[in-house]
């Protein structure tokens, strides 16, 4: 027995700095010499949504009794320039994710699940399917740098066209598609050679600033007879420049994509280390499109980890038009779903956490060109389901929008809201609950 044998020992302690994740993370790059690649957005706690809270109606404001009173939630996006302006029946539409990315049956059901609802999709990298197309009552055309599979007889048949600078999980860089998912179809489509890892562009190459997007949005627009609204999106990062070229440039509608978006494939470096969360990009946005006295004439969609009717209550309070949903919407299909736990544990994985999206193994046929696989899924009851979550979401708002007294979810203002902590106040531009206080403001309590 050693003389130390009773001496009570400190118990094991991981490092913050070096959790395991971390310690993973660098025997992996030691292991293989590449880094990592995957797909989803930011999986590290940014402030968000969940930190706002609204302030119901009492004795100082009057709430609408919810099966009485009606609470509007249609949107109409493209009003400035485009001949025909798009409506919506709800604020929350479907984000671009493109055809390669995901299967045939799950842009179909994309396109099913919005149409029922009185929304819109989004097409992605990679061109128009007809699939798509088919059952897209309102599809919006995606003119991204790579220019894969672009197509003026497709765009032309597009409801409107959304010029990606960039994405909020990629701010500055391309997108990636190995080798795995370049199907036939999707070889022909981007006219690649079938099996080989593909890495899209991170600028577009017929521009370099924007007095050359300006020039691109007229070209786009004569393209189409001026009928079209033309998008702008760009990766949250300097919103408030940002959002302020765009217009100039002659933006019908800008995109502002939070670090909480998903992306099919890239750097987990890029995705954890690049760009800024949605919360603290609205309001920045805002204020652009305020000071040129644009808001509400140029609508502002923003996304990034909208997950509840409550998240877009919150962003359309804070100024936004609407929203889009991307990851929510791949889970409402079946993504990540626990009935195929077995199959990604099988992956070194687990339902819930899978992201490794670009090997094109994905057990719930959406993320694959599998065969097998994206038979799996059925189009019509992955857009019923869809199509169920985007009531819900709509529901939610509506309920929220009453609560605070309001006719129409666009009525939703800051006023309406209040922070838990300091950071989401100063973001988002709110007071810290329980005070009047606004962070980087003078005065308050």
């Amino acid at each position: 027995m050693t003389a130390h044998s009773n001496v009570p020992r400190t118990p094991p302690r991981f490092s913050a700095t070096f959790d395991p994740a971390t310690l993973a993370e660098i025997r992996r790059a030691a292991a293989t010499g590449i880094y990592d690649i995957r797909g989803g957005g930011t999986k590290r706690k940014v402030p968000h949504f969940d930190d706002l809270l609204f302030l119901g109606a009492s004795m100082s404001r009057y709430p609408l009794e919810g099966y009485r009173e009606k609470c509007g939630t249609e949107v109409v996006l493209g009003t400035r320039f485009a001949k025909k302006p798009i409506t919506l029946r709800t604020p929350v539409t479907i984000a671009g994710m493109s055809f390669g990315a995901l299967s045939a049956q799950a842009k179909e059901a994309l396109g099913r699940g919005a149409t029922t609802v009185g929304t819109s999709t989004t097409t992605g990298d990679g061109g128009m399917t007809p699939e798509e197309r088919g059952q897209s009552q309102t599809l919006v055309y995606q003119y991204l740098p790579s220019r894969y599979g672009m197509n003026p007889v497709d765009l032309r048949k597009a409801d409107a066209i959304e010029i990606v600078i960039g994405q909020g999980a990629k701010p500055g860089g391309g997108g990636m598609l190995l080798g795995q998912k370049i199907s036939d179809r999707v070889a022909a489509m981007r006219n690649l050679p079938k099996g080989i890892d593909q890495r899209s562009a991170c600028r577009h190459p017929d521009w370099t600033g924007p007095d050359d997007l300006e020039i691109k949005i007229e070209e786009l627009r004569e393209l189409t007879d001026w009928e079209k609204p033309i998008y702008v999106k760009v990766g949250a990062s300097r919103p408030y420049y940002d959002i302020a070229l765009a217009v100039k440039a002659g933006a019908d509608v800008v995109v502002l994509d939070g670090m909480q978006g998903g992306t099919a494939a890239t750097q987990d470096v890029f995705i954890e280390n690049v760009g800024i969360p949605i919360l603290a990009a609205i309001r920045p946005a805002v204020q652009a499109l305020q000071d040129l006295g644009m808001h509400r004439k140029v609508q502002l969609i923003v996304s990034g980890g909208i997950r509840s009717g409550a998240d877009v209550a919150k962003a359309l309070a804070l100024g936004a038009d609407a929203v889009a949903i991307g990851t929510a919407a791949l889970v409402a299909l079946g993504d990540n779903d626990p009935q195929y736990e077995d199959e990604y544990q099988a992956l070194g994985t687990t339902a819930g956490a899978y992201d490794d999206w670009h090997e094109g193994l994905d057990p719930a046929g959406i993320t694959t060109q599998d065969p097998v696989l994206s038979a799996r899924l059925d189009p019509v009851k992955a857009g019923h389901r869809l199509a169920n979550y985007l009531s819900v979401m709509t529901l939610e708002a509506q309920t929220i929008a009453r609560a605070c007294g309001k006719s129409h979810v666009h009525n939703l203002e800051p006023e309406d809201l209040v922070a838990l902590t300091v950071e989401a106040a100063a973001m988002a531009g709110v007071p810290l609950a329980g005070t009047s206080w606004i962070p980087g403001r003078t005065g308050g309590y």
